[in-house]
């Protein structure tokens, strides 16, 4: 009889105790696979939504806790437009836009939006305090340096240009600029016109897709929805596109001294935040990984065991018939390979298909199969699966078929 039928028929025989090990080999597998798709595809979406979002630190309401950065003017809560005027005449080293922003609740034919407020930048060059303030940024994925002089910045009027610069050159008082996924909602398209807050308002412009919570939003001028909505001369925050060294230096000590009842938060502390819960996350991984394989490499060696006890007659018969120790090693090891394999392969399937399920859900992160994790959890599966069966099959192997038979 050939090695591979003795296997498939051991295996067929007593389908029990393997399933059991099969499955504490596939569990460490699921584990680390989905848990590190989640934390490689959050990692993505975090660099993604950091290029779309141009802006490096918030000025924000004492009061607010912020959950997500990229849903900073969300909190419901506001501070006065003043703030802007006086940082405009702080004349900060460093600050090269300033972006303050209202958020308030809308409805189109009966439709909830988010309408948002925003200054465009002939607003801050027609105010003579603010001139001579550098209101522009570098588009997204620029290859300018961080820190940039006004002359050698693109002046584009275009309004898609908010997608990236997050500043535009003019935006009329009844004039409208839709997100991606709300354009789709609504069904609207440019020169449409559509009723906000009681008013008239056209669209004169869609923007392109971002990736961010910007898809599904209307903005138009700060002032309109400021009066509209009657909340007055208030933002929810104050968005600043500032050079990277100052951001992460003196900057952020200026502007709290500039305005102390706000609340001064950079990117790099909420990125940093993430990133350290995005490596727990890894790290956790491997750990679950290796608690759940030991698990499975002792109940293979459990199951291998006492497959070697029960079957003491049966192995020498096998033996005294010609089989030699190295056929009776490999019937074991190759049982064990197989369990393997397919506790690996199954593993990344399962962990595939829960991470595509659960990263949209709790973290809002669109998940994709990583084949290298296939190979690596079938790879730890099987060389588990053989340590753990080496002693049961060398103690197989080592039997004495006169003994065997005198035991009975």
């Amino acid at each position: 009889m050939k090695l591979r039928t003795m296997i498939w028929k051991e295996l067929w025989q007593r389908p029990t105790p393997m399933l059991t090990s099969l499955a504490a080999v596939m569990l460490g597998v699921t584990a680390l696979v989905a848990i590190q798709n989640i934390t490689v595809f959050s990692e993505r979406k975090i660099a993604g939504d950091m290029e779309s979002l141009g802006a490096n630190v918030l000025v924000l309401p004492p009061n607010v806790t912020l959950q997500d950065y990229y849903a900073s003017d969300m909190h419901g809560h506001t501070m006065p437009e003043e703030y802007v005027t006086r940082l405009a005449l702080a004349r900060m080293p460093g600050v090269q836009n300033l972006a303050p922003k209202l958020c308030v609740e809308a409805e189109v034919d009966s439709a909830p939006v988010t309408l948002t407020g925003i200054l465009p930048r002939s607003e801050f060059q027609a105010k003579t305090a603010w001139q001579g303030l550098a209101m522009l940024t570098n588009p997204v994925g620029s290859d300018r340096g961080c820190c940039t002089t006004t002359a050698n910045l693109n002046t584009d009027s275009n309004p898609d240009s908010l997608a990236t610069t997050r500043t535009i050159q003019e935006l009329g008082d009844r004039e409208l600029i839709l997100g991606r996924d709300v354009a789709e909602k609504l069904e609207a398209k440019i020169g449409d016109k559509l009723t906000l807050l009681g008013t008239d308002f056209v669209v004169i412009s869609v923007l392109p897709s971002t990736g961010t919570i910007d898809d599904g939003r209307l903005f138009a001028h700060l002032h309109s929805v400021q009066e509209l909505s009657g909340a007055g001369p208030v933002v929810n925050v104050i968005e600043i596109m500032a050079c990277c060294e100052d951001a992460a230096g003196s900057l952020i000590t200026d502007l709290s001294s500039e305005l102390p009842d706000t609340r001064i938060v950079t990117i790099a502390q909420i990125v940093e935040t993430q990133v350290a819960v995005n490596g727990l996350m890894a790290r956790l991984s491997w750990v679950f990984f290796g608690v759940l394989l030991l698990v499975g490499a002792a109940s293979i060696a459990s199951v291998m065991y006492s497959n070697v006890t029960e079957r003491r007659k049966e192995i020498g018969t096998l033996m005294a018939l010609g089989a030699s120790r190295s056929f009776v090693t490999r019937m074991f090891l190759g049982k064990a390979t197989l369990l393997g394999l397919t506790g690996g392969l199954g593993g990344f399937v399962v962990g595939t298909i829960l991470a595509a399920v659960l990263g949209p859900q709790l973290l809002g992160v669109d998940v994709q199969p990583m084949p290298e994790l296939l190979g690596i959890g079938m790879g730890a599966a099987t060389i588990v699966a053989i340590v753990a069966s080496l002693f049961p099959a060398r103690r197989a192997a080592g039997l004495d078929p006169c003994l065997v038979f005198n035991e009975a």
